[in-house]
């Protein structure tokens, strides 16, 4: 920040390097509110019951929004299942956030997907939230990987593969 304030104030004067100084600020302000509101969230898990996601705050998170009627959805949820399991020792959660309103057929459907990853449905929430992660198309699937300090450090719409999921769970990591 020093260093872009230097500059400016070297190229302009004051005004331009305050102007320099508060065109970063909205970024960084920007980019925490878009994941506290996914952290004040509660949403409701597979058993019906309430599920906060502030428990996830401080710790690397990938979270992939989906619906059951989502061919794209449906072929990466694979996926999403070798990346738990292939990173979870390392400390990285997988979330995924149904836009479905009723508990039992996303509770079967993730039972005969074999998720072993948590899975909370949306309800009325899901729209308001992904538009709050840079979703404002409302788009799915939609994956956002966050690190440890809350940053958003990837949003992604669209089907995601191996390479990709990988390259974003490392991200969520560093």
């Amino acid at each position: 920040m020093a260093n872009i304030h230097n500059r400016m104030w070297n190229q302009g004067g004051k005004l331009a390097g305050w102007c320099a100084v508060l065109a970063v600020l909205p970024v960084a302000a920007a980019q925490a509110e878009s994941t506290r509101a996914l952290f004040a969230a509660t949403l409701t898990g597979l058993d019906g019951q309430p599920v906060a996601l502030a428990q996830y705050q401080g710790k690397p998170l990938i979270v992939n929004f989906w619906a059951r009627w989502c061919q794209p959805c449906r072929t990466e949820i694979p996926e999403f299942i070798k990346l738990h399991r292939e990173y979870q020792a390392r400390g990285l959660e997988v979330l995924g956030i149904a836009l479905e309103g009723r508990v039992e057929p996303v509770r079967d459907f993730a039972k005969s997907y074999r998720m072993d990853y948590p899975v909370v449905l949306a309800q009325t929430n899901g729209h308001a939230l992904m538009r709050s992660l840079g979703n404002h198309r409302q788009g799915l699937p939609f994956t956002v990987a966050i690190d440890r300090t809350g940053k958003l450090v990837s949003v992604r719409l669209g089907a995601l593969q191996g390479k990709e999921l990988v390259a974003i769970a490392e991200a969520a990591l560093r």
